[in-house]
């Protein structure tokens, strides 16, 4: 699988980190920045442009999943959750990471490098890699109501104003 890493400065340590563990387990590691320590760096574009990889493998058929940190992790999510088919989920416990696979499909996780120790950021994205999206119709159908919104700005049978 091809795994798509962003960060910022307060994740830069966490990133290296997470490449070099994801690419043990025989995962292809594209790494979308910063290189550098600089406390000033804004996140949105290298979280933006991980979610934007993930989605463009995704459309042409590529088994791909995304992983963006920061101080706390919200604001990685947030930017990730602009690209068009990117379904981007804070992860903070093994639940967390599960449900974001299994009833939201969740294709990019987001984590709080200032949250959590290395251990727990490990264990968090090992489980929500290896957790598979079963299908469920309920789940298949909320999700089809978001992507339907995503793209027409509508969700048929529900008025929005």
């Amino acid at each position: 699988m091809r795994i798509h890493v962003a960060t910022d400065h307060a994740g830069l340590d966490f990133s290296r980190t997470v490449r070099e563990h994801v690419a043990s387990l025989g995962h292809e590691v594209h790494d979308h920045g910063p290189v550098d320590y600089d406390p000033l760096d804004d996140y949105p574009a290298f979280c933006i442009n991980a979610a934007r990889a993930v989605a463009c493998d995704l459309e042409q058929g590529v088994e791909a999943l995304g992983i963006v940190f920061g101080g706390s992790g919200n604001g990685e999510q947030i930017a990730a959750n602009k690209v068009r088919g990117i379904r981007a989920a804070l992860v903070w416990s093994d639940a967390t990471a599960i449900l974001a696979r299994e009833h939201n499909d969740a294709n990019v996780i987001a984590i709080g490098a200032r949250q959590h120790s290395v251990e727990e950021v490990l264990r968090f994205i090992d489980v929500f890699v290896s957790t598979p999206f079963p299908g469920d119709e309920r789940h298949a159908r909320r999700i089809a109501q978001v992507g339907e919104y995503e793209s027409t700005g509508a969700i048929v049978g529900h008025g929005i104003v």
